[in-house]
């Protein structure tokens, strides 16, 4: 399956294979709590209200990374739900959040996840916990003042449990570029990521592609547009179109929300997401 998550700091053993989701009203709305909370809960009131200081630098909600970091010297969090379906009556829901900190223009580390992510259908017993967690470090190399390139080392841990996620740990190169086409601006991304085991016949070696293109429609409200797929010995090709909006409710909050569907013809998945982007504290 294909998927817009950026768990795990975005390219990660999942990247780009749809989780697949749905759970019961209650428990989305216990989600969604759990969502703000993680949010919001570390921010100072003035990064909430305030047009003054850096502006945020959203990650989410497409596959592809930009070049550029967030502000440096501040903690910024991304967080989010997510519900798919795949093949059969397969639905997946997560909270995907990250947790990002530049130590300066150039170079930035970040930390990302599933805060809780629930597998079901198809006739096996639902599943519910934990998803993977990885960390990714960023150097950045400008080329002028509208485009740069990206260089991103990334490892992904495990930890969710059997059925939510990896099987084993995996480490990932991502070559980026990103730049400004007039009021537009695009992401380029090409992921080599390598898999500590894989299921026999299936290679452990995976790439994966994503091409962005984002531009305001609204001083507040932006339209992004991605095409994204991944290759892999085995497991057979994905690829899927993304959709999502926008919204700076300031510059220290930015809200988003989408869908996602595969383009392979017979191939069910989709996806509906929704997250924000929030500036923190201060740390240097």
């Amino acid at each position: 399956m294909l998927a817009p998550a950026r768990a795990a700091g975005k390219h990660n053993a999942a990247v780009s294979c749809l989780p697949r989701a749905s759970t019961p009203p209650s428990a989305w709305a216990s989600g969604l709590t759990l969502t703000l909370v993680l949010a919001l809960a570390p921010v100072p009131a003035r990064a909430q209200t305030a047009d003054a200081g850096p502006a945020v630098t959203p990650y989410r909600p497409s596959v592809s990374t930009p070049a550029t970091l967030s502000a440096p010297g501040y903690l910024e969090f991304e967080a989010g739900g997510l519900l798919a379906r795949g093949g059969g009556d397969s639905r997946r829901s997560s909270l995907p959040y990250t947790v990002k900190l530049a130590f300066s223009p150039d170079w930035g580390l970040r930390l990302g996840g599933e805060a809780w992510a629930r597998q079901a259908g198809n006739g096996a017993p639902a599943l519910q916990g934990l998803g993977d967690t990885g960390v990714v470090l960023k150097r950045r190399f400008a080329v002028d003042a509208a485009s740069a390139f990206g260089l991103e080392l990334g490892a992904t841990a495990p930890t969710g449990r059997t059925g939510l996620g990896a099987k084993a740990a995996a480490g990932s190169l991502n070559g980026i570029y990103s730049a400004d086409l007039g009021a537009l601006h695009t992401d380029i991304n090409l992921v080599a990521t390598r898999y500590a085991h894989a299921d026999p016949g299936v290679a452990r070696d995976q790439a994966l592609w994503a091409a962005a293109l984002s531009g305001p429609l609204t001083p507040r409200l932006g339209l992004t547009a991605e095409l994204s797929g991944t290759r892999q010995r085995g497991a057979g090709a994905t690829t899927q179109l993304l959709l999502a909006a926008s919204y700076s409710v300031s510059r220290a909050l930015v809200l988003d929300a989408g869908l996602a569907r595969s383009l392979r013809q017979g191939v069910p998945d989709a996806a509906l997401f929704f997250g924000l982007t929030v500036l923190g504290p201060r740390l240097f």
